[in-house]
């Protein structure tokens, strides 16, 4: 067996307290990313007295207010902002015409108009306010306080202002009016000590304010009426000088219009009819002109008979009969004679005779007509020359025609602004009356005397402020546990260095723990103890080798017979404690493990050094991010069951102390060995002291002299964590061969 140099042993037992505080990023204690969802609950399970404590008094404290302050009664009386306007007091134009609607800025008007002074100061004296402790400051005597302050100029004397303004603030401050919703509904509320006081103060607002909007009506159609009938008189004398300017100058102009329906100024009456004279004689000689050439025509011809007026001739119509007779006789002579005869050329001569009688009949008519058609020409020009005459009258008379029609003008709007004055004047009287005119607001609902106050509600403060307080205990609960956390990880990182030396000064070496056997042990120190195992084995044996090459049957011996951390019947719990990087050969650890796990059921538990396959482990169960089965891993080909670190970093250990006794409870229960693996890592020696308290057994594996001060750091560690029994026995070591020897545990 070659032996292991003290030395060496020493520098790597004293690497593990260094990288135990020396911490690389992500693996220094006490620092992680934040306060997960699934710890939120143990914390506040933690700090359940800081948050209970504060909730219960101000739960108290809010009783208590309800049930010492003075009630406050509130009286509502509600109004309908509508457009009342009777039928009469309208004109005939807006009665067919639908009323505005009134629109929001409208009832936000009204609302201001319910709060204004004059109306409150009316209310005041209608209420009786003045004097009424409540709402007047200087009803009671002044305090010494109060006239000290007046008496230094700090302070007023509510005596010094009229009583009605002295009430006027506390009177805004109990008045509330505000419309319901987008509704033309005013909602008047009124809050006092006295509920009779309430309602009837509600119930008088609304009256006064309706009184006030028909007073104001009635004013608005009084100061109308008395405008309008100054007026009007002066009005009617416009009237009437204008209608007597149009008048006068119509006479004087001549500008005088027949009475029929047209109206229409004489001048241009007699031009119409010069007008119309002067066509129809046009048209006449016209007509004698044509018949006169027409005659003429047929003379020429020689059937002067023919013409209408020759025919209708009494004496052409005899000479024609005449000539009809002769004719005939003609006609019957010449059958018997000879035309040379006397008696035919007797009868031809009547004929030539009668036609020549004829001819003068006919030119005799020519030269009437023609006479006619003279007198005619002579009749059109005289009435053109009429017509031309009175155009020139027309024409001049137009000018004064343009200045008459302006006058009129000016008489019409006149007259026409006097009827609308007259008319509006009868309307302003009609409403000049109390009733006329209705407010233009109705109460739709009066106030009743309230019999519940409105203040306090007790049941709602006390459960409003003892959630409100609940919800700011669990909101500082957890920002101090992150400002905690923040502040560790802070300081972990940016002193680790430091850190390391504090704790070096801070933790003494304590005095060497006792032998395991004191027999052992010479005087001059500490020595080889007697009781050895010791084999030979390969490099890198199996574990099953590995199990069989340490003589384990003394130190199950001493884990046996050691007392339990509880009373209950549950399995033996054992912290093995690495003190050196197993680089891949077994050693102690995993010799132990196998030997109990061949004397009943055990689960083996790795507290840090986790996979880098992000398994579910320790951490995972103890944060509650994972149940057991899901955690708990068999071991194939054996019986043992295996727990990996974890995905989480092991400062949730430190934050869940009642998650992590509840999980060695439990799985002390459910097997007979919980074997825990502390390895030599980063922060190994701040898990050592949180969890050695919870373990029957803590078995140091180190392979370090006994005079090595780490080692008897780490013993004096354990010790003062409160472990069941301490055993520091020698682990393999790093050659070929090596001792497994139970050396020495807790006196």
């Amino acid at each position: 067996m070659l032996p292991v140099c003290p030395r060496a042993q020493s520098v790597r037992m004293s690497r593990i307290r260094q990288r135990s505080i020396e911490a690389l990023p992500g693996t220094v204690p006490g620092a992680q990313e934040g306060l997960g969802l699934a710890e939120v609950p143990r914390l506040l399970r933690r700090s359940l007295g800081w948050i209970v404590g504060p909730t219960l008094v101000v739960a108290l404290g809010a009783t208590v207010f309800v049930n010492v302050v003075s009630p406050r009664y509130t009286g509502e009386a509600k109004l309908l902002l509508e457009s009342r306007d009777p039928a009469f007091a309208r004109t005939a134009q807006d009665r067919g015409e639908q009323l505005a609607p009134i629109d929001e800025q409208a009832v936000a008007s009204q609302v201001q108009v319910v709060m204004s002074r004059d109306l409150a100061r009316e209310a005041i004296r209608r209420l009786k306010l003045v004097g009424n402790a409540e709402f007047d400051p200087g009803a009671g005597s002044i305090g010494p306080v109060q006239r000290l302050l007046m008496m230094l100029g700090i302070g007023a004397n509510p005596l010094d202002r009229p009583a009605e303004d002295r009430v006027l603030d506390a009177y805004f401050e109990h008045l509330l009016v505000y419309p319901a919703g987008k509704s033309r509904i005013l909602t008047i509320e009124f809050r006092a000590k006295d509920a009779a006081l309430a309602a009837e103060a509600a119930n008088t607002i609304a009256k006064l304010y309706i009184a006030s909007l028909e007073a104001d009506k009635v004013d608005t159609a009084r100061y109308a009426s008395t405008w309008l009938g100054g007026n009007i008189d002066g009005l009617r004398k416009r009237v009437a000088e204008a209608e007597a300017k149009v008048e006068a100058f119509r006479a004087k102009n001549g500008l005088v219009s027949s009475s029929g329906a047209s109206g229409r100024p004489l001048n241009a009456q007699q031009l119409g009819e010069l007008s119309s004279q002067l066509s129809a004689a046009r048209i006449l000689k016209a007509d004698l002109v044509g018949k006169v050439k027409a005659i003429k025509d047929l003379i020429k011809d020689g059937r002067a008979f023919e013409i209408p007026d020759v025919a209708n001739n009494e004496v052409v119509r005899r000479i024609v009969d005449n000539r009809i007779a002769v004719r005939a006789q003609l006609a019957l002579e010449s059958r018997t004679l000879l035309p040379a005869h006397p008696r035919i050329k007797e009868l031809k001569a009547q004929l030539e005779d009668l036609d020549a009688q004829i001819k003068t009949s006919a030119e005799r008519i020519v030269r009437t007509m023609d006479n006619d058609a003279k007198i005619a020409d002579a009749r059109v020009e005289s009435l053109q020359a009429a017509v031309d005459g009175q155009q020139d009258v027309v024409v001049r008379g137009n000018s004064s025609e343009i200045q008459l029609r302006a006058l009129e003008r000016e008489a019409k709007a006149q007259r026409e602004q006097l009827e609308s004055y007259l008319s509006r004047y009868r309307e302003a009287a009609a409403r000049d009356g109390e009733a006329a005119t209705p407010a233009d607001a109705r109460i739709v609902s009066r106030a009743v005397t309230p019999e519940v106050p409105s203040f306090p509600k007790k049941l709602p403060i006390v459960a409003f402020a003892t959630l409100l307080t609940l919800m700011l205990a669990i909101g500082a609960v957890i920002a101090r546990a992150l400002l905690a956390e923040s502040a560790r990880n802070a300081a972990v990182r940016d002193n680790a260095f430091e850190a390391a030396q504090d704790r070096q000064r801070q933790e003494p070496v304590l005095e060497r723990p006792l032998f395991a056997f004191p027999e052992a042990m010479p005087p001059a120190g500490w020595t080889q103890p007697t009781e050895t195992a010791t084999a030979v084995v390969p490099p890198a044996p199996a574990p099953a080798q590995a199990a069989q090459a340490f003589d384990l049957a003394p130190l199950i011996a001493r884990i046996t017979a050691a007392p339990r951390a509880s009373d209950a019947p549950a399995g033996r719990r054992i912290l093995i404690v690495e003190t050196d990087v197993a680089n891949g050969v077994p050693g102690l650890s995993s010799a132990l493990t196998r030997a109990l796990g061949a004397a009943g059921s055990l689960v083996s538990v790795s507290l840090n050094a986790g996979r880098a396959d992000g398994t579910l482990g320790f951490t995972d169960l103890v944060a509650g991010g994972a149940a057991f089965l899901d955690v708990i891993q068999a071991e194939r080909g054996s019986a043992l069951h295996r727990i990996e670190a974890g995905r989480r970093a092991t400062t949730v250990l430190f934050d869940e102390e009642d998650a992590l006794t509840l999980t060695f409870e439990a799985m002390a229960e459910a097997y007979d060995w919980v074997v825990c693996h502390l390895h030599a890592a980063a922060g190994a020696v701040d898990l050592l002291e949180l969890t050695a308290g919870y373990m029957d057994t803590v078995i140091i594996a180190s392979n370090a002299s006994a005079e090595d001060p780490a080692l008897a750091d780490l013993y004096a560690v354990v010790q003062e964590a409160g472990a069941g029994q301490i055993v520091v026995a020698q682990d393999s070591p790093a050659g070929s061969t090596f001792d497994a020897q139970l050396r020495l545990n807790a006196a």
